[in-house]
């Protein structure tokens, strides 16, 4: 890894909110957080194996960004550089959203980034909106540094990856999506898209995403085609309201992402097209979805890990424009491995919306690396509260499968701990509920239906004994020590800190 640990900037350096992706990895390069390698041959699967034994051995925490600088892909050599990995790490967000006194702690960056962004939210709990600007000369946008038109264009020549052996092909499958309609709304969101030919591409706009309510709204309405733009290698903060669900529909994601920046997106507008694209993006692939024809699409390794089935009839693009700065950035997802998108706004969001249900709420947490399975901590007062609490977030129709409500002296961020209490501290017969059917929009392979899926929650709190627990519980050792010797934890640290740091604490 590279630069040495002696080089990093002090601790307290961050560079957020970012208008580009490299600006990003410059940052994250000089906190010793990327691993670049020559040349890899995807052909042969080398990336992928290595995006696994890259989380194998140093955890989704600990586990840097990779830049391959050139990848054989689709029977050639081609010019990089490919990104994988690029928010791994608590720290690594921490300098996406701005934080000021960044350290190495997980645990402390999770609420730093908490912090700063309960700050973006407004009253009603929804994220504040500063529209996009126009970027000052379009002539001279980054995204538009090389134009290609027509017979010009073969996409193919580009660096995409076929991630798994079964997969359909080569994806792109980090890009902004844009379609917009002046009747039906706007909308950017990350669809993956198969490279189908030198101008063609599939367009995976699942059922109940906003683009295929739009673009199946434009149908009904007679429109032969849709206008539509995909950006490669936009910002963080613009990639990640782009591939959540924090605008509602017919609210323009870009709106979100200047109030999440703090500063508007710098905007162009598309070759063939009103769309307005973010300026300093890697690159802008323009064209049209013909509205009454569908080809084949996938299969694809998803979300949870598993091959997705083919779609047989999807959207595709007819490629019209292809603009990109010179030399561009591929950023790829290897669906299901990495870690490709900062979990910041979405989890604060969540918090602060549990947070009104539940006002003894004092922590909530998925593991990064994880999905479905959440914590929640309470400050627990009476009977019932852990149960409703689990209630609150199971209800979520987005994910969380299974949810796990600890008391407040669980320490949430590690996970032996909250397994520890289920294990002294919950009773399956009398402090479980399952929910035997309701609404989870996640691909989990286990569904037996597409939309539907049971949910359990586990009350692991200290059951009271008018919930059946025991009139006392036994003290806990630790708690005991601490409040005895209130100074001993510190006095170890300080004696002793050089042998936990040598091993990594």
């Amino acid at each position: 890894m590279s630069p040495a640990a002696s080089q990093l900037p002090a601790a307290g350096s961050a560079g957020g909110p970012y208008d580009s992706v490299r600006d990003f990895l410059n940052d994250l390069e000089a906190r010793g957080r990327v691993e670049r390698i020559p040349e890899m041959d995807q052909d042969a699967f080398e990336m992928t194996a290595f995006a696994y034994r890259l989380l194998d051995r140093l955890g989704y925490e600990k586990a840097p960004a990779f830049v391959v600088e050139r990848v054989k892909t689709g029977g050639q050599w081609r010019e990089g550089p490919v990104l994988g990995n690029q928010f791994g790490s608590w720290v690594d967000e921490a300098l996406v959203f701005g934080v000021q006194n960044i350290s190495e702690d997980q645990e402390e960056m999770y609420w730093a980034v908490m912090n700063e962004l309960f700050g973006r939210l407004d009253s009603g709990g929804r994220w504040q909106h500063i529209p996009p600007v126009e970027f000052s000369n379009a002539a001279d946008a980054p995204c538009k540094q090389v134009r290609l038109k027509g017979d010009e264009i073969d996409i193919e020549q580009f660096a995409w990856l076929q991630n798994n052996p079964a997969d359909a092909g080569r994806y792109i499958n980090m890009g902004a999506v844009f379609v917009d309609d002046p009747e039906f709304g706007s909308n950017v969101g990350t669809y993956r898209c198969q490279v189908q030919g030198p101008r063609q591409i599939g367009v995976n706009m699942g059922p109940g995403q906003h683009a295929w309510r739009i673009l199946n709204s434009m149908r009904k309405r007679g429109d032969k085609v849709a206008r539509c733009a995909v950006a490669v290698g936009v910002d963080p903060i613009t990639f990640v309201t782009s591939s959540t669900k924090m605008a509602d529909f017919g609210v323009n994601e870009l709106d979100v992402a200047g109030g999440l920046r703090g500063k508007p997106v710098e905007v162009v507008r598309c070759e063939t097209c009103d769309i307005r694209v973010p300026a300093h993006a890697e690159m802008i692939i323009e064209g049209e979805i013909p509205l009454h024809e569908t080809a084949p699409e996938g299969p694809y390794g998803e979300l949870f890990g598993f091959l997705g089935p083919q779609v047989p009839e999807n959207f595709f693009m007819n490629l019209k424009v292809v603009t990109h700065r010179e030399k561009p950035w591929i950023q790829n997802s290897f669906t299901g491995i990495t870690l490709d998108m900062p979990k910041g706004p979405q989890t604060a969001a969540e918090f602060n919306r549990y947070k009104q249900l539940i006002p003894n709420l004092t922590g909530f947490y998925t593991h990064k690396g994880t999905i479905g399975i959440v914590f929640v901590r309470i400050n627990k007062r009476f009977p019932g509260e852990g149960m409703a609490a689990g209630q609150q977030v199971s209800a979520n129709p987005g994910q969380n499968k299974v949810v796990i409500v600890v008391d407040d002296d669980v320490n949430i961020f590690n996970p032996v701990k909250v397994l520890h209490a289920i294990g002294a501290r919950w009773q399956p017969g009398d402090a479980t509920l399952i929910v035997p059917q309701t609404q989870m929009l996640v691909p989990d392979p286990s569904k037996p239906q597409t939309f539907l899926s049971s949910k359990i929650v586990i009350d692991a709190t200290r059951q009271l004994p008018a919930e059946g627990g025991p009139k006392t519980f036994a003290p806990v050792s630790r708690q005991l020590l601490a409040e005895s010797f209130p100074e001993l934890f510190g006095q170890t640290d300080a004696k002793w800190g050089d042998i936990f740091a040598k091993w990594g604490g």
